[in-house]
């Protein structure tokens, strides 16, 4: 497994495995042993997924010593704020069964972000957190962030897929030292991407299938991404990148799939701050 440095010096893992929608508990906990089994090392949950605890199980009972694993989890809109921010700390590493978090990142660009980016930093001088970052940041609430508080992000965790390439957000992230990491590289399977006539004639010359592509596109780029399956054998597949590249031909003709929209929503759509900020979970 090939890794990046982040700005604090800390090795990450650049293929990741999320648990994003894997909501019943046993499957969370058998889809984290076999991914681990299967050669990842980097596992990215969150509080809002509501499977810490399962993600946790899987942790203990793969036979991998934890300071082999890359754990990640989020802070969810409602608990942002110093002290709420202290708690959520606490409570994720309580469901995950661990003494520290390798990354945490604030999920989303809502609420008191500056509260709970101190919090966040009093953990990470406390060692209970290695590393922390936030998700789905646009450069200007990136450069907020930097700009007003002592630790920088280390990594910003945003939509990138061949649809939504952030060709400028991207190279603005490097330049300033925050490692950007891809959640939904595959777009979910949306604007037809695992039929695409440019992806699959990128495949087929290759012998790999898209997912393969898509995750080399994203290597080659310097990205962390992040690859979901509840197949083992299909995990395996999308691990299985490191033995073959993208020539520049293959590299500018994926460029020209981008639309610079997101597949899913925008986070500066008023409705979706609506939402997400009223968004109460039990968590």
């Amino acid at each position: 497994m090939q890794h990046v440095v982040l700005n604090n010096g800390l090795h990450m893992p650049i293929v990741g495995y999320g648990v994003f929608q894997i909501a019943d508990a046993n499957e969370c906990q058998r889809s984290v042993v076999d991914a681990i089994e299967t050669g990842y090392r980097l596992i990215d949950t969150a509080a809002s997924y509501m499977n810490e605890e399962a993600v946790g199980k899987g942790l203990r009972s793969s036979g991998v010593a934890r300071d082999q694993l890359f754990v990640t989890s989020k802070l969810w809109v409602q608990e942002t704020g110093y002290e709420r921010t202290q708690q959520a700390i606490e409570k994720s590493l309580r469901r995950l069964q661990v003494d520290y978090l390798d990354l945490y990142l604030i999920h989303q660009p809502f609420g008191d972000v500056h509260g709970a980016w101190r919090a966040m930093e009093d953990a990470y001088r406390a060692g209970k957190l290695r590393a922390i970052g936030v998700s789905n940041f646009h450069p200007d609430r990136l450069m907020d962030i930097k700009a007003f508080n002592e630790i920088a992000p280390a990594v910003n965790q945003v939509e990138i897929n061949p649809f939504q390439q952030q060709l400028e957000t991207a190279p603005f992230m490097a330049e300033i030292g925050v490692q950007a990491e891809a959640w939904a590289p595959f777009a979910e399977g949306r604007n037809g991407l695992f039929e695409n006539e440019a992806l699959t004639d990128i495949a087929t010359q290759h012998g790999k299938s898209v997912g393969q592509v898509v995750l080399r596109w994203l290597v080659q780029r310097g990205i962390v991404a992040l690859a979901k399956s509840v197949r083992k054998e299909r995990m395996a597949e999308n691990i299985a990148i490191f033995d073959f590249e993208l020539d520049d031909a293959d590299m500018t003709r994926i460029a020209t799939l981008d639309t610079n929209t997101s597949s899913f929503f925008s986070h500066r759509d008023p409705s979706i701050v609506k939402w997400m900020s009223e968004r109460k979970l039990d968590i």
